[in-house]
């Protein structure tokens, strides 16, 4: 298959190459954290991992000519994966406010959503519209969970990672909106500007995650020397 040759469509697969790099190093790094707390560390895996394939996938549907038929099938993994990718983000924050049992029974509720999403994608059209008032849901919840666990200083570094859901939040906008666009050299259209702001989201928010999990496991270790 040759290349696309359209400009923004080059650069939308090209953010979206990088965005695959930065998930896959994102997740390595924050593995190194698991003995800390495995559960956590491993939704969070899931979800950086689902990230890369869906970032893959879209990759290669923009940046390469293929026919109506092909490109849509690439997409319902992808929009699969994407589903996924919420769902679990929902479960991980369930485990931040909740605990640990909560998010495990969550967990088979969130990939039912997930899946059903996908299903809807598949008979509704619209299916983007679809996935923006599904991701918003889920990050608003996101949101107030992690905005509620700083203010009351239930959850070390929840304000990172509320900031990264507002990072994510804002690049959900941008796409949506399909208006925007931006020059740095070369021509970025919403997707790409998308891709841009989300790679930064996706820093902040292990950023936060592995600061939490450092600052957890010092209490832990500063509690049991006192006791």
């Amino acid at each position: 298959m040759p290349f696309t040759s359209v400009p923004t469509e080059q650069t939308t697969a090209l953010t979206d190459a990088m965005l695959v790099m930065l998930a896959i190093g994102c997740l390595a790094s924050l593995r190194r954290d698991r003995d800390r707390d495995s559960w956590k560390v491993d939704l969070w895996s899931w979800v950086l991992g689902l990230l890369a394939l869906a970032a893959g996938l879209g990759a290669v549907a923009h940046g390469f000519e293929m026919g109506e038929g092909l490109r849509t099938l690439l997409w319902q993994p992808l929009f699969l994966s994407l589903g996924l990718v919420v769902a679990l983000f929902v479960v991980a924050a369930i485990h931040d406010w909740k605990g640990r049992a909560p998010s495990r029974r969550a967990l088979p509720v969130m990939l039912a959503v997930g899946v059903a999403f996908f299903a809807v994608t598949r008979v509704v059209s619209g299916s983007f519209l679809v996935f923006v008032a599904y991701e918003a849901v889920a990050m608003v919840f996101a949101l107030v969970v992690y905005v509620t666990l700083a203010a009351r200083q239930r959850l070390p570094a929840a304000g990172i990672v509320a900031l990264a859901i507002v990072l994510n939040i804002i690049a959900a906008g941008i796409q949506a909106s399909g208006t925007v666009h931006l020059t740095l050299g070369v021509p970025f259209d919403h997707n790409g500007v998308f891709h841009l702001v989300q790679m930064v989201a996706v820093v902040v928010l292990v950023a936060g995650l592995r600061r939490g999990l450092t600052l957890m496991r010092a209490r832990a270790d500063f509690q049991s020397e006192v006791t």
